[in-house]
């Protein structure tokens, strides 16, 4: 897929940055189930600035996907202006999002993240700094309705100022947290009124039902979806598909595809890292408490494949593998 702000920008599908778990071997896994747009886990502007060489490694995508985007977060002009100038040797990236929304204390009280909605010149000033410095296509940017009070008229205005492409929103303030009584799908739509840019809304969105409520609710341009697709990858495919059915796939071979490419990417350390996958995974089949508790002390990566074979494939209902190929083709 070509990214085109001016044609494409319609239900668009983005698979949100989750800190570790939207790293390379997941974002090729779900790309696979037709989500759109892929965005790396979120990169500190002061790390990238300075080459980490986990932090190169963090951006690094795979062959499927296209359009990519990397979020970086930071509030020191002159520390992102470098980080932006590293992104700018690395090919493959169509996308520069910046983070202004983690509601994390060791981000946000130090300024960044959802700490820059207390400064909204400032926050502006930073996308100025970004699309000044890039040589990437598009930038973005994702917010929150505010840090401790909403505030969406005022940042809907702010950001008509900045020289951006398209806003992501969260319908939470930084202080809600991540409380589902608390999301607010009517602000999103009060920013989408004022905004002169597309807009995409973000925040408890589960299902193609709830995809297609916050569409017609917000009058969003896309939605974007982080915590559900951790447990149900497919969801993307669902929604494209208007469907509560579950896509033709054998979810035991798309635990152990996951479980390659993170041994594949991170080494024997993969192993590990994927626990916390296959906690998510598991969510909802019987006996997913003592599975847990199992493979949390696992580091042999045979063991961990033995394990994931007996457990996924004692599940009663079996799919079809043949279609993954062809949901590929047309996800991209």
């Amino acid at each position: 897929m070509t990214l085109d702000l001016k044609k494409d920008f319609k239900n668009v599908l983005f698979l949100a940055p989750l800190a570790g778990y939207t790293d390379l071997p997941f974002r090729s896994v779900v790309k696979k189930f037709g989500v759109d747009i892929t965005v790396s886990e979120m990169i500190s502007s002061h790390a990238l600035a300075y080459q980490s060489a986990k932090t190169l490694k963090m951006i690094e995508k795979s062959q499927n996907e296209n359009p990519y985007s990397v979020q970086v977060a930071g509030s020191k002009p002159e520390i992102l202006k470098k980080a932006i100038e590293i992104l700018n040797t690395q090919n493959g990236i169509d996308i520069v999002d910046f983070n202004c929304g983690c509601p994390a204390p060791k981000v946000a009280n130090h300024g960044n993240g959802s700490g820059l909605l207390k400064d909204l010149p400032h926050l502006v000033k930073m996308l100025h700094i970004i699309k000044n410095t890039t040589n990437k296509p598009y930038t973005s940017v994702k917010v929150r309705l505010g840090f401790d009070r909403k505030i969406p008229l005022e940042i809907a205005n702010a950001l008509n100022d900045a020289p951006i492409d398209f806003v992501v929103v969260h319908g939470r303030t930084r202080s809600d947290g991540y409380k589902k009584e608390r999301i607010d799908y009517d602000s999103i739509a009060q920013m989408k009124h004022i905004l002169q840019k597309p807009l995409i809304a973000n925040g408890e969105i589960d299902s193609a039902k709830k995809a297609q409520c916050v569409l017609a609710r917000t009058g969003a341009d896309g939605v974007m979806i982080g915590r559900a697709a951790l447990s149900s990858p497919w969801i993307f495919w669902q929604i494209k598909n208007n469907t509560d059915e579950l896509p033709p796939i054998i979810k035991k071979e798309l635990v152990l595809e996951h479980f390659d490419k993170m041994v594949e990417f991170y080494g024997t350390r993969g192993v590990v890292m994927f626990r916390k996958n296959l906690h998510a995974y598991a969510k909802g089949h019987t006996n997913a408490s003592e599975f847990r508790n199992i493979v949390n002390s696992l580091v042999d990566s045979a063991e961990m494949r033995k394990r994931i074979e007996e457990f996924f494939g004692e599940e009663e209902i079996k799919w079809n593998l043949d279609c993954i190929v062809e949901l590929n083709k047309r996800s991209v």
